[in-house]
């Protein structure tokens, strides 16, 4: 719009302004969702972009915007989509009930590209599928049971769980499989019910293997992931025995007994289980002179004091023996002990002690020694009975009861025994010792510890050195088991044996090179003056390397001829060194120690391979022509011994010539004044040429080619030397050029 102001003077004045009006829109009413709550349901093993449901949101209107979707929260792990368009949600990717069983997504719509706003609130149930099986939290389980519960008493409770709800997580269960019907389990709560009485039963524990399994559609079972409950119900003994007596209830003791005498072993039986089958044994009555003692633990009844038959010959003892059980059951046995006479006089032996000697390795039956004792009791009572008592080796001889004469039942054997002290005795009386002693026998060969000796030397040891102390035991004794030791085989010089000792050393200095190894016998042989006997074993000395030996070449000087254009790399000469020595100590390297100043050359430090480093020239490398060019090597040869020993070699390679240089004159124009008046046969000149060549190549020939037409000179093919051959005319010819080559 354009204004217009004006005043109202006489010449009025007029003044204009431009205003623009600017149409400002009005503000947007947002797309409005048809519902203000969803509520869609998908089951968790629907596939990825499985379609959930449709969501809508309506146009206000007149409006000619589009209405777009997304999802704006409660998706933060990604599991959804929307069709930005359409409104369509499906899944992203396959859904867990187990993990998340309800979804609550936001969505919002927007008009074109506008601020505004609106959401809607999309509640999805995740429906549950019957993909867990039942799973027991424990594999094993252990529980005991009295024998006395009744029938319906509760034993154990198992449970199981599974991940899935509703009837997909609700659990049956089972005994897959049982030992006995002595048991049911009820299959929703998982009780384990005693059905009957294990009052009368022999078996001390069941195992029951139980199983759950969902109600789903199709159920799941423990079984099918190889899970199972084992529960080992363990049977509780009562105590329904008492203990029973299986020992003798009469015994006998002679009265003359030690404090302490073992009398009688008093034993109960109790078939019961543990506390309930522990018997302790009691004395009741009968014992009031403390003339015994029970152990309440053993049973083993002993004297507590020194009897006497003649103050009291029987005792009549009441012993209980009661078990451990809760209430204790017992048993009692009255026990009579006879106390026995014993005879007063004591036989007497006519020595105390009694010694001989007998050989070894004798037949059993050998006569030994006869005792004899002496009893001033009469009738039977003086009868004496002859015995061996108890003792090391006792049962190698056998006494004659009546007549006390000894005699041997087996071979002795001096070196397993060689003093045998046997006690005789006659019955109940005096004991007697015999000191037996058993001569010995040449019946063993020297043993030595290993029936071969392997060992290793190095060969720098000096003469005498101990290299190894054998040692061969016998068990003989005096000169059957003195050894003594000597050499067999052939040593070649290099040891000897202490006869004695049995200690190997060396006679002279050892050569490796000469001679690695050594085998011999060393013979092991006792002193018997009678038969000797002896073993041999075999010794293997191995001589372990020293370095001790330079590196040799088996060529010195090496001479080598190498044309002058050889290539780089080319082999000139192929080197060889020998080192009697072994391993690293005959490993050998070569380099080049002199004469290589320019690196005309190298060499393979393991395979001696000379070879050219850089081009050869024989022209530069020689000093004059006639002399062919040279090197001159000094090649080292070091083993890799510690420490390393070394040698030289020379090597002389001549630079063979190539012909690759013309000849060149002294001076490419001669020029020469010669008298008319010069007689025939005269020297006229001498032309020279000289060639950097060497030998043949260098040996020049010289020929007039050219202006010699009418023969007026002669020149020297070898020399280079031109005489006059015809006489000169100054007015018929004045000058002449000659052409002369060089070849």
């Amino acid at each position: 719009l354009t204004v217009s102001a004006r005043d109202g003077g006489g010449l009025p004045s007029a003044t204009n302004a431009a205003v623009t009006v600017n149409i400002l829109q009005t503000v947007l009413a947002p797309a409005i969702f048809e519902r203000s709550r969803y509520t869609f349901s998908v089951p968790e093993d629907a596939p990825e972009e499985s379609l959930i449901g449709t969501v809508k949101a309506r146009e206000p209107p007149n409006s000619l915007e589009v209405v777009s979707y997304r999802i704006s929260s409660g998706d933060p792990h990604g599991k959804f989509f929307i069709d930005p368009k359409f409104g369509i949600i499906r899944t992203k990717e396959q859904l867990d009930h187990e993990t998340q069983s309800s979804v609550v997504l936001t969505i919002q719509s927007q008009l074109g590209n506008s601020s505004v706003y609106s959401s809607t609130q999309v509640n999805i149930s995740v429906i549950d599928i019957n993909d867990n099986s039942p799973v027991f939290l424990t594999k094993s389980d252990k529980v005991t049971l009295s024998r006395t519960q009744p029938p319906g008493t509760a034993v154990y409770i198992a449970h199981a769980e599974d991940k899935d709800s509703g009837l997909n997580g609700a659990i049956k269960y089972s005994i897959a499989s049982k030992q006995s019907n002595a048991f049911s389990i009820d299959p929703s709560l998982g009780v384990v019910n005693l059905t009957r009485t294990v009052f009368a039963d022999k078996q001390q524990e069941y195992t029951l293997h139980i199983a759950a399994e969902d109600c789903g559609s199709p159920p799941l079972t423990s079984l099918l992931m190889l899970d199972s409950l084992a529960v080992k119900i363990v049977i509780l003994d009562i105590n329904d025995n008492s203990p029973n007596f299986t020992s003798s209830s009469l015994s006998y003791v002679m009265e003359d007994v030690e404090v302490g005498f073992l009398v009688h072993h008093i034993i109960a039986k109790d078939p019961d289980e543990g506390r309930n089958g522990q018997v302790a044994y009691h004395i009741l009555s009968g014992n009031e002179n403390k003339a015994f003692v029970l152990d309440k633990i053993t049973g083993l009844l002993t004297t507590a004091q020194f009897l006497d038959r003649e103050i009291q010959e029987r005792y009549s003892l009441t012993v209980m023996a009661l078990d451990d059980g809760s209430p204790a059951l017992s048993a009692t046995q009255v026990l009579t002990i006879v106390v026995l006479d014993v005879n007063d006089e004591t036989p007497m032996f006519t020595k105390q002690r009694y010694e001989t000697a007998v050989r070894e390795n004798e037949a059993p039956g050998e006569f030994v020694i006869k005792v004899e004792a002496v009893d001033r009791d009469a009738g039977l009572n003086s009868l004496l009975w002859y015995e061996i008592l108890p003792g090391t080796g006792y049962e190698k001889f056998k006494m004659n009861s009546s007549s006390g004469e000894l005699v041997t039942t087996a071979s002795l054997d001096r070196e397993t025994q060689e003093i045998f002290s046997i006690k005789g005795s006659p019955s109940r009386s005096s004991t007697a010792q015999l000191y037996l002693t058993v001569l010995d026998e040449n019946d063993h060969s020297p043993l030595f510890a290993k029936t071969r000796y392997q060992i290793s030397v190095t060969e720098d040891l000096e003469e005498g050195s101990v290299i190894l102390d054998l040692y061969a035991a016998d068990e003989d004794d005096g000169l059957n088991g003195e050894v003594v030791y000597s050499l067999i085989d052939n040593t070649f010089g290099a040891f000897a044996i202490n006869s004695v000792t049995g200690s190997i050393v060396t006679t002279k200095a050892l050569d490796r090179e000469t001679k690695s190894q050594y085998t011999f016998r060393v013979v092991a042989s006792d002193c018997s003056t009678h038969l000797p006997r002896s073993t041999t074993v075999s010794v293997v000395v191995h001589i372990d390397d020293v370095n001790d030996n330079d590196p040799v070449f088996l060529q010195n000087p090496i001479r080598a001829f190498v044309p002058a254009e050889t290539p780089v790399n080319e082999t000139v000469a192929t080197v060889f060194a020998t080192d009697l020595d072994s391993g690293l100590n005959g490993e050998i390297e070569y380099s080049i120690l002199s004469g290589n100043e320019n690196a005309t050359f190298l060499i393979d430090s393991a395979r001696g391979i000379l070879a050219i480093n850089t081009g050869l020239d024989h022209e530069n490398t020689s000093s004059y022509r006639e002399t062919a060019a040279s090197h001159h090597l000094v090649l080292l040869a070091s083993d890799c011994g510690t420490p390393s020993l070394n040698s030289t070699a020379t090597v002389l390679i001549t630079v063979l010539d190539v012909n690759d240089n013309a000849p060149v004159f002294s001076s490419p124009e001669y020029h020469i004044h010669v008298k008319e008046s010069t007689p025939i046969g005269s020297h006229v000149t001498e032309v020279s040429a000289n060639d950097c060549d060497a030998g043949t190549n260098a040996e020049i020939t010289y020929t007039i080619i050219s202006g010699n037409d009418r023969g007026h000179f002669r020149l020297d093919e070898k020399t280079g030397s031109m005489d006059l051959m015809k006489k000169l005319d100054y007015e018929d010819t004045v000058k002449f050029t000659l052409i002369i080559q060089a070849t």
